[in-house]
């Protein structure tokens, strides 16, 4: 399959800039799966920019309707 990072560039909101994975889904993906996390495109914009992309907060959020 060929990676289409530059589509997915144009609806990555991850907001940590020296990310080395930003646009190769199937990397970041991986890499915040073994930390038991999901990638910041999961999250809005004030969401994803507090760095906890925890399992826990997103279910926190989504259960208080903010995502």
């Amino acid at each position: 399959m060929e990676c289409k990072k530059s589509e997915n560039l144009k609806n990555c909101n991850c907001s940590y800039e020296p990310c080395s994975r930003k646009g190769i889904c199937c990397e970041c993906i991986e890499f915040h799966r073994k930390a038991r996390q999901l990638p910041g495109c999961f999250f809005s914009g004030k969401h994803e920019e507090t760095m906890d992309r925890s399992y826990e907060n997103f279910a926190r959020l989504v259960r208080e309707g903010k995502i």
